[in-house]
């Protein structure tokens, strides 16, 4: 798994790329037992899948190693037996805080018919003692997180990037208020950059502080792209504008910034994105801010959405100069992938033209 650099804040979290949020569950949870620990999420084994996976299948498991680029090979569906599979299902819930057994599936088993093996893991762990996965259900549909326990073992098995405020997903996936809703429409989109083939899903991290000068930025994900950069990535179901413009000063904020530390005789003070983001040799560009627009219940229309938003953003800042921002629909973005023209760059001069992930202009 590749993670995107995580950022220094207080307390430091090691690791890269971002994720951030309210750690009311923390992660820190009990201590994972000796067995726990010995048993490194080895575990009984289940039926290996039935549908032989094509040799491209994308899924993967997660290790970060060197920022910015993969240290794992991607495994295909098929080399993913009981023991394995149950793995990566804990260290997905540990990552991405909740998902569906349907989600799940198109990660880790996209080949097979039903979810009948993503199933039989997560009952597997849920049978644990303790549980490392828990549940909740509304709607005829389940959705499920990792326990303090879990998150403690997917920590203790070495395939996390370490992470300060990780939390165990439990307080969105049993709310009552849209946040669950929003998790999950997170969850789809890193589904749709994973079947394209731009993003692994093991290269997310959600809800990371990123410091600015006027308080922490708190993006809803930062993605490590498989050409090495680094994009933020908001998801908007319900939130007003006004607070979606706020957000993108902030981001602004984060990007003038002044540099953080002394710097030494070999290289100038840098500031923290430069630092957290830009490479060794200052190559790389500050991250795109990528916009999804999800469907909510007696809300205005994605597109509607997208399309007031893109008017009221081109006034804020370096939009367009210094900040590349994109915006699309999670329909859009789900029927047609992540590398498809479904990326409308907001800014003027641009148009309201699609444009493909790598079509994106750099900022400066």
């Amino acid at each position: 798994m590749t993670n995107a650099p995580t950022p220094q804040t207080p307390p430091p979290p090691a690791g890269r790329a971002a994720t951030a949020g309210p750690a009311a569950n923390s992660a820190a949870g009990p201590a994972p037992s000796p067995a726990a620990i010995g048993r490194r999420l080895s575990v009984v084994a289940d039926q290996t899948p039935e549908s032989p996976a094509p040799a491209d299948c994308n899924s993967s498991s997660p290790a970060p190693d060197v920022p910015g680029e993969a240290s794992r090979a991607r495994k295909t569906a098929t080399t993913k037996a009981g023991a394995d599979l149950r793995g990566e299902v804990l260290l997905t819930l540990a990552q991405l805080r909740l998902a569906t057994p349907r989600q799940l599936k198109a990660l880790l088993l996209p080949h097979q018919q039903g979810t009948d093996h993503i199933r039989r893991a997560l009952r597997n762990l849920l049978d644990e003692s303790p549980a490392l996965v828990g549940r909740t259900h509304r709607a005829q549909q389940s959705y499920w997180y990792c326990t303090p326990a879990g998150l403690a073992e997917a920590a203790a098995s070495g395939e996390l990037a370490p992470t300060a405020g990780r939390t165990t997903g439990k307080r969105i996936a049993t709310s009552k208020t849209g946040l669950r809703e929003h998790g999950l429409a997170l969850v789809d989109t890193v589904i749709a950059f994973h079947q394209a083939e731009v993003a692994d899903h093991a290269d997310w991290q959600v809800e990371v502080a990123h410091p600015t000068p006027a308080g922490n930025l708190v993006p809803d994900g930062v993605v490590l792209l498989d050409d090495g950069g680094s994009a933020f990535v908001e998801i908007d179901r319900t939130m007003s504008y006004a607070r979606l413009v706020a957000k993108l000063e902030r981001y602004d904020a984060y990007r003038n910034a002044p540099p953080s530390g002394r710097g030494n005789a070999a290289r100038a003070p840098r500031s923290h994105w430069q630092e957290t983001y830009s490479g060794p040799s200052m190559e790389r560009p500050f991250p795109s801010l990528l916009f999804v627009f999800a469907p909510a219940p007696r809300r205005a229309a994605p597109a509607t959405r997208e399309a007031a938003f893109c008017v009221r953003a081109r006034h804020v800042g370096n939009v367009g100069y210094r900040l590349t921002v994109a915006t699309t629909t999670l329909p859009l973005l789900s029927r047609h992938g992540a590398d498809g023209p479904v990326w409308q760059v907001v800014g003027n001069g641009h148009g309201e033209e699609r444009r493909a992930l790598a079509a994106l202009p750099k900022a400066r």
